[in-house]
């Protein structure tokens, strides 16, 4: 398949999905869905560039709604796993099967910081935590020049730890 048939098939994705989304969840989840699909377009091996799209389609929706519960009916939007297989007409099978896959080859999970929705994102219980010397500690307790650190590199993408030094080691 040449790159100009992947690019076509990346843009038939990206529409289906925004229609769903459109109709179905908000904004957050067309952008999502639209990250995810051209994640996938960079791969080497490109993943839709086989298969039906509307499988492909309904994996994205259900791979982002998966990792931020959009299957929960205590959060909004909510819907059916179900849902997303009839509106694509799909199986339900191939679509959590093809959805597993993803998750498998990008590692998303739950609170995954590329692919949360600002609802996720703004109620992440690991947002306000920080690792010291192997210890969970509420960064709200800790100094302003460390919780600006933090910030700073968690707006970069990166994770980060504090040891304390062992008054020994001088």
């Amino acid at each position: 398949m040449t790159k100009i048939e992947i690019k076509k098939r990346e843009t038939e994705l990206i529409e289906m999905t925004g229609t769903f989304c459109s109709e179905k969840l908000n904004a957050n989840y067309a952008q999502l869905s639209v990250k995810l699909i051209k994640k996938m377009g960079r791969k080497h091996d490109v993943p839709f560039k086989r298969g039906k799209l509307e499988i492909w389609a309904a994996a994205v929706v259900y791979t982002i709604g998966s990792i931020n519960f959009l299957f929960d009916k205590s959060f909004e939007p909510f819907i059916l796993a179900t849902d997303i297989s009839d509106y694509f007409d799909t199986k339900n099978t191939s679509v959590s099967q093809k959805a597993a896959s993803i998750k498998k080859m990008f590692n998303l999970t739950i609170y995954d910081d590329e692919f949360a929705t600002d609802q996720m994102e703004a109620n992440d219980p690991f947002k306000d935590m920080v690792m010291v010397d192997g210890f969970i500690m509420k960064l709200s307790k800790m100094p302003a020049e460390i919780q600006e650190q933090v910030k700073k590199e968690r707006a970069a993408g990166r994770e980060v730890q504090f040891f304390t030094a062992d008054e020994d080691e001088d």
